[in-house]
């Protein structure tokens, strides 16, 4: 499984599999903003991929959120590399190894981005979970002034309003109110991660690409002739320094990238180990 360059001679420009996630995508795009204009439905929220823990996940969620992308931009970008290396990788190992190799990629970028998800959650659901076993004022306080509550919580001002009306006069009260505040917050909290998107599995299939025609040019910006295995890498570095550093505020997952990379690379080992014990039997 080891290819120099590739040379495209004979092989279709728009295979099977391919051809079929185009349209797919492209009709997901367009029944989010059709649905949700003549239906108010958040298609992304009933599709998109919700943290595990959290009340509005649901598994088909795994496969679905693949096929949901945020804008024209982001659907154009991934579409053009699904294309663009796709098609070749699928003339290659054709359409059943093809689309394993995409869903498998896909499903291990959500397993990625949610393990980091849950390292990110920790803290604050040990504090709310740590509240919720022994409810109390001075719990409360020390919940509230953990930073663990995020300040730009739209209810949190209401709350604290009502809370401290009646915390003199009527303590049980108060503490009902602050359970249930607290109560939803964590649901609230777990529910807000919501991944979309074939970046994951396109990812992975970029690092296939790589791995199989690691001398094959790509010219970046149309212009810039790079060698492929050098693109591989330099996106996954910069995936990971992204990943690391945060990049608060650009709402890419990066870690669903890398994970879509780690997966994609176990599962070539894994053919070519299996290929290799082939053509070792086949040879006795």
């Amino acid at each position: 499984m080891a290819y120099e360059q590739y040379r495209p001679s004979g092989f279709r420009l728009l295979p099977p599999v391919v051809k079929n996630l185009l349209i797919i995508n492209g009709l997901f795009f367009l029944a989010t903003y059709g649905i949700g204009q003549a239906f108010h439905i958040d298609l992304t929220d009933v599709l998109g991929l919700h943290y595990f823990g959290a009340e509005k996940f649901r598994f088909y969620q795994i496969i679905t959120y693949m096929f949901m992308h945020a804008n024209f931009t982001h659907i154009l970008f991934n579409m053009f590399a699904l294309w663009m290396f796709g098609y070749v990788l699928e003339n290659v190992w054709g359409p059943k190894r093809f689309i394993i190799y995409f869903l498998v990629t896909g499903i291990g970028a959500a397993i990625i981005q949610y393990v980091v998800i849950y390292f990110e959650l920790r803290p604050a659901m040990e504090a709310i979970n740590l509240y919720m076993s022994h409810p109390s004022h001075e719990q409360l306080s020390a919940l509230l002034n953990s930073g663990k509550i995020d300040g730009s919580y739209e209810p949190l001002k209401h709350f604290i309003a009502q809370y401290n009306s009646v915390v003199n006069t009527d303590m049980p009260k108060a503490l009902s109110l602050a359970n249930n505040f607290v109560a939803q917050y964590q649901v609230d909290l777990l529910n807000a991660p919501v991944v979309i998107g074939a970046s994951g599995a396109v990812f992975g299939i970029l690092l296939a690409f790589g791995m199989m025609f690691p001398n094959s040019l790509i010219y970046l910006y149309f212009a810039i002739p790079v060698k492929a295995k050098w693109v591989v890498l330099g996106y996954g570095l910069l995936e990971l320094g992204s990943g690391i550093a945060g990049s608060e505020g650009d709402n890419v997952a990066h870690f669903a990238h890398l994970g879509g990379m780690l997966f994609g690379f176990v599962l070539i080992k894994i053919w070519q180990q299996k290929a290799k014990r082939n053509n070792f039997y086949g040879q006795q």
